[in-house]
Parts: C-alpha cells; structure tokens; sequence
C-alpha cells in the first residue's frame, strides 16, 4: 500500500533522490527548502509500506503574475510503483491545495515535448491543455509545452453560495496568508523561478 500525504523536511533528500533517479531536471537542495518554507502546503509525497518516498510533487505559487496560480515544479515516480495512479493522486491533491489554501485560478506546468506519457496523463487524465510552447526550454535544447488547467477558483468568484471558497484577490493571494490551516486533503505543485538552471520536467507514473 502507498499514502499520499504532506511532505516535511525530513522528507528532502529522499525526495531529491527519487528526482535523480526519474528526470534530468535535478535541483539543489536549498531549492527543496526554498518550495517547502515558503510553500509547505504544496509538498506531497508518496510513501510505501516500508516508509519509502516513491513518488512526489514539488510546487509552488507563481509570485510573478497579476493572476494568482500555482505552478508545478517537478512530479515524479520511480518506475517500480508506476501504473498505481500514484502522479494522478499527487497531482490531484496539489492541485487541491492551491485552490482551497491560496485560491489559485489555475494551475500551470511545462513538460517535454517527447514526455508522451506526461503529456497523456495531464492531457487525457487531468485535463490540461496547451497554453503555448516554449522554445529550447530544457538544457539540451528540447521545447516544452506550457500546459495549463483551470481551477475552479476563478468561477466561484462569481457564485455567492460557493463563499468558502471565495478568495479576494488583489494584493496578496500568492505572497500573502494561506487561506485556511485546516485543509489536510490537499497537495500542491507550482513553477521553478531560476529559469536557466531550474528548468522542470514531469513524468508520468
């Protein structure tokens, strides 16, 4: 059996090594404690009987926007627990987080053009759709899709009896408090900043 559930700091390094082990998008790990201080609501992490982290999402809210929306920085799963729905379940409740905790709009994320199986399961599983394509946006030059997939954030705005999940925004979704420190069902992903050395990729798992 496999829980998903909240990633903390002692998390870290087996999330870092189940990254170079799945993607060739590898990060620092000031960069992991860089998402968790500031996003610790959008860290999820998959861990199997034994207490091994085999699957995670790394997100975070994008600060550099006039639309409040997460972004998701890298999702993985290591191939030996694959086909379990274990990235949909990571996705899902990223995606939850950002919407119930920060209020997000929409959720973003970029992944290889050659990634069919990524693109499948964002495409067909979790309904995202191609944004724009970002040319040469990987270190080797491959281009990226930019996928984004509306939350339902944008349209409660409009609809008062959805009011627990209204969020004001102008002036602080992203940089400001977390909407709610009840919400324990939720995940989140989000956008690497350092463009050049940060690039994000996703696989399915």
């Amino acid at each position: 059996m496999v829980c998903i559930r909240k990633a903390t700091i002692d998390d870290l390094l087996a999330m870092q090594a189940c990254n170079l082990l799945c993607l060739p998008e590898n990060y620092q790990m000031k960069y992991y404690l860089y998402h968790i201080l500031s996003w610790p609501q959008l860290l999820y992490v998959a861990e199997d009987y034994n207490g091994r982290i085999v699957g995670y999402v790394l997100a975070k809210m994008e600060e550099e926007s006039n639309e409040c929306h997460g972004h998701i920085t890298s999702l993985a799963v290591l191939r030996t627990h694959r086909k379990l729905g274990l990235a949909t379940k990571l996705m899902n409740a990223a995606q939850a987080a950002m919407e119930q905790v920060f209020g997000a709009e929409y959720v973003s994320l970029h992944v290889r053009k050659s990634n069919r199986a990524a693109f499948n399961l964002y495409t067909e599983t979790l309904g995202y759709k191609i944004h724009d394509v970002e040319a040469k946006y990987y270190a080797d030059g491959e281009d990226a899709y930019d996928m984004r997939k509306q939350l339902k954030g944008k349209q409660s705005h409009h609809h008062g009896h959805h009011h627990q999940h209204h969020h004001q925004h102008g002036g602080g979704c992203c940089s400001g408090e977390a909407r709610s420190s009840e919400v324990t069902q939720t995940r989140g992903d989000s956008k690497s900043e350092l463009k050049a050395s940060t690039k994000s990729d996703t696989k399915a798992g």
